[in-house]
């Protein structure tokens, strides 16, 4: 037990300010994820999912210990719903993958065509987000933060927290308006992690917005040029 409340507490101290090796550790294999999503290949889920179990002990952190930084119940929330969604592209992937190669396809090429959601899909992603964000706003300021915090906290913490489901399915289906959505989601997130003093995490934030643009570009440039030989069969898997 004294072994991993000292893995557990284990920080750097930077500028005076505490930061966690979870948050740390926990963000790079979310940076090697993105990465792994913007080549398309499959292992960035299961790399992604070790890096969202380590953020939720360090945003749920201050339920069990009062002295640990604002507790970001979105943020927390998130982690969670993070990996059943990656369980999911993680599966999907693997689906559409296998489907392409038995249409002849090369096995080493990227596991997914990118491509734009239809009409009907973003009317439906972006209802479905906006009464996420209407719900969640409410649910979360009844949970309260911990602290006396402003209305306008918990409207961001739902926007943070409805987005990155949005983005996440939205790559999991191998839609270029994921990167988008990444995008709306970092303008407000940054700005709030660092209000919160998670420092290393906005900074990821800010890396990410430039890995996102470059990301955008590139799966956009995918989309109009790659022919999937497998088109049918990977609907099929969805």
């Amino acid at each position: 037990m004294n072994l991993f409340t000292r893995l557990y507490e284990a920080h750097l101290t930077i500028a005076g300010h505490p930061i966690t090796w979870r948050e740390i550790i926990g963000n790079g294999f979310g940076f090697a994820s993105a990465i792994g999503g913007l080549r398309r290949r499959v292992w960035a889920w299961p790399i992604g999912i070790v890096g969202n179990v380590l953020l939720f002990t360090v945003f749920i952190g201050a339920t069990f210990d009062a002295q640990a930084q604002q507790p970001l119940f979105g943020q927390a929330g998130r982690q969670v719903f993070f990996i059943l969604t990656s369980i999911y592209g993680w599966w999907r992937w693997n689906q559409v993958r296998t489907a392409r190669e038995v249409a002849g396809g090369d096995s080493g090429a990227p596991a997914i065509t990118p491509r734009w959601a239809s009409a009907s899909e973003r009317v439906a992603y972006l209802a479905a987000a906006a009464a996420g964000v209407l719900v969640f706003q409410w649910v979360f300021s009844v949970i309260g933060a911990g602290w006396p915090a402003p209305r306008w906290y918990f409207w961001c913490d739902a926007w943070i927290f409805v987005g990155s489901m949005v983005a996440t399915y939205a790559m999991a289906r191998g839609w270029n308006d994921f990167w988008l959505a990444w995008i709306a989601v970092d303008l407000v997130g940054v700005p709030l992690l660092w209000h919160s003093k998670y420092y290393p995490t906005a900074i990821l934030f800010i890396v990410y917005g430039a890995l996102v643009v470059y990301g955008f570009f590139v799966w956009l440039k995918a989309s109009r040029e790659e022919r999937d030989p497998a088109r049918e069969l990977s609907e099929v898997a969805a």
